[in-house]
């Protein structure tokens, strides 16, 4: 086994394996990409095929736990900050490991099913609390909330600070993924296919009551359009037509205005082309009367 100093340091590699990727705009994983990391030569998989935990022989503690689409096990978001995770059947030693990180305070990755073997990554997570009566251990889903310990005991100015502080953090991957893979990694407005210059732009602000963190809230839009969108310089109505300020239009400032912005005006946003993943009219129409005002 290694020693607690080497884990930790493959821990944080793969963490910044996992940052790379991020960096070029990558927000979803395959099983198989999972199982290709290596340290120093050696091939060292995230993922347990077939078991929603993954513990190392070479570790003392848990490196990863995952949802699958379709798990036996009673894992669900208890708020936007917390999982709850159920122990293993039959005394699993699994459930040992997942104990000792809990003592240790060790960073985990939490693998969030998108599809079938496909997964956005959610690190450094951390178990804080143990219940054996209800055989369920709790994972806090961002790093600076460990410190609070078990949320049970939370206060509420606690729990509503946690709420406010991994919303964003927590749904951003997911959300991410899930709509660019709608969009097939390509600008519903100019078609742009470059994933670092991609985002996943929300209808309705995710700071908002009704900004769920639904594909059907979602756009994928290239950075400059997203920023029109956000600034209300852009429109989109809910027949999904593109619409250019006014103003904007009038002005005359070089070709970036002019292919970027002023062309766009009336062409109708490349969709989605399940009907399930459609952008939401309603909120399109929401959105759109705060441009048009």
């Amino acid at each position: 086994m290694y020693s607690r100093e080497k884990q930790l340091t493959i821990r944080h590699d793969i963490f910044r394996w996992l940052d790379q990727k991020l960096d070029r705009g990558q927000y979803e994983y395959t099983r198989e990409e999972l199982s290709s990391y290596e340290y120093d030569g050696i091939r060292l998989p995230l993922l347990d095929r077939g078991r929603g935990i993954r513990n190392p022989a070479t570790f003392s503690a848990t490196l990863s736990i995952m949802t699958s689409l379709k798990s036996p096990y009673n894992d669900v978001l208890d708020t936007s900050t917390f999982v709850k995770y159920d122990y293993r059947s039959n005394g699993s030693s699994d459930n040992l490991k997942l104990k000792a990180a809990l003592f240790g305070q060790d960073p985990l990755i939490y693998f969030e099913a998108l599809r079938r073997g496909v997964y956005a990554a959610h690190y450094p997570v951390y178990v804080v609390a143990d219940d054996p009566t209800a055989e369920v251990f709790t994972i806090a889903m961002d790093e600076a909330l460990r410190f609070f310990g078990d949320p049970a005991t939370m206060s509420v100015d606690q729990r509503r600070y946690a709420e406010r502080t991994v919303k964003a953090r927590l749904h951003q991957p997911a959300f991410r993924a899930k709509v660019m893979h709608a969009y097939s990694d390509a600008c519903a407005i100019c078609s742009l296919r470059h994933l670092e210059l991609l985002d996943a732009a929300h209808i309705i602000a995710d700071h908002e009551a009704t900004g769920f963190a639904s594909v059907t809230n979602g756009l994928a839009l290239c950075k400059i359009h997203h920023a029109a969108y956000d600034r209300n310089l852009l429109g989109i109505s809910p027949d999904y037509r593109v619409h250019i300020d006014n103003d904007l239009l009038d002005e005359v400032d070089g070709p970036m205005l002019r292919h970027g912005l002023q062309d766009m005006h009336g062409r109708a946003l490349n969709l989605p082309h399940r009907k399930s993943e459609l952008p939401s009219a309603d909120a399109l129409a929401i959105r759109f009367e705060q441009f048009a005002a």
